[in-house]
């Protein structure tokens, strides 16, 4: 990514780093890029018949949410749709070499991004007549106290609705290159606008709804099916934000999307769980396949429009 010395650096920013944890524990409720497996659960009758819905063209959400409460997004004016296709945004082909920050060039990058994303989403909001709230980054070490509960760098960088705060152990970047082969900037710029765009998604009431459908399914698969639709539309989001914001701001450089597609993949409920149990539970997924966020990453990318993000609405995400 192009960035130098005279780049915004967000202030929206808390470093507590090197700081005790305080008292809790409690447990977390953040929306989170995860990086551990997770157990598996049996397919219910409810499933059975919501693949039999699914078979004759009736969408299951649609009749738990009730056909007028459908989570969609906002249409952009075309003033502010780009013009241009995938073949025009920087970096396709090509790889580049990232040499790996200390911790005050990462917090520094960080800030930089986190200051793009103010930016990107502050205009975004402002083109259909919404004010965007800037959600603070948490920069922390090894485990933290939210309004979610007790943050832990296991966890990875995760968003709590509860105080709109973007939380990151900047460890987990140093996480990613030695268990998962995810290095170079952007797939570290990546990891902060999923996360973002979470904050998106309540600013939008999106996220309200989504935990209105899981708190009404009737069993935990159901709910991580719920679940991995807000995740992939984040991931969708953080497309809308690269390509915007390489478009504001020059931002992409060769090399820079395939590092974002190799994070998406990398990081995939599939592709985790087989490198930790070497197994594959569907019915266990929370944030999808590597082939379906790297599928909405780029559908995002490619667009710049948040209303192709619309992962609730489809049969299959």
């Amino acid at each position: 990514m192009r960035y130098d010395q005279n780049d915004r650096e967000s202030s929206n920013v808390e470093d507590r780093r090197g700081q005790g944890p305080g008292g809790f524990p409690f447990p977390r409720g953040g929306m989170q890029i995860p990086i551990g497996g997770r157990g598996g659960f049996s397919l219910t009758s409810l499933l059975i018949i919501g693949a039999v819905m699914l078979l004759f063209g009736i969408n299951p959400l649609e009749v738990l949410l009730g056909p007028n409460s459908q989570i969609s997004m906002p249409d952009m004016p075309h003033s502010e749709r780009p013009s241009r296709g995938p073949s025009d945004i920087p970096g396709l082909p090509g790889s580049r070499q990232s040499q790996s920050p200390g911790s005050d060039d990462e917090a520094i990058f960080v800030k930089r991004v986190l200051a793009d994303t103010e930016d990107v989403w502050n205009s975004v909001f402002k083109s259909f007549g919404r004010a965007y709230r800037d959600p603070p980054l948490v920069l922390y070490s090894g485990i933290t106290r939210t309004a979610c509960g007790a943050g832990q760098a296991a966890m990875g960088p995760f968003y709590c609705p509860l105080d709109q705060k973007v939380y990151i152990d900047l460890v987990f970047y140093d996480q990613l290159k030695r268990k998962f082969n995810v290095s170079g900037d952007f797939a570290q710029a990546y990891v902060i606008a999923h996360e973002v765009g979470h904050h998106v998604q309540k600013q939008l009431g999106i996220l309200d709804k989504v935990q209105a459908l899981k708190e009404r399914s009737y069993d935990e698969a159901t709910a991580n099916q719920i679940q991995v639709r807000a995740e992939l539309q984040a991931d969708c989001l953080a497309g809308v934000w690269a390509n915007l914001n390489d478009q504001m701001k020059n931002r992409l450089q060769p090399g820079d999307v395939e590092e974002a597609l190799n994070a998406a993949t990398q990081i995939g409920d599939d592709m985790i769980q087989r490198r930790m149990t070497g197994r594959v539970i569907p019915d266990a997924f929370t944030h999808g396949t590597a082939a379906q966020r790297v599928r909405w990453f780029k559908t995002g990318l490619e667009s710049g429009r948040m209303e192709v993000c619309d992962t609730f609405n489809t049969a299959s995400p």
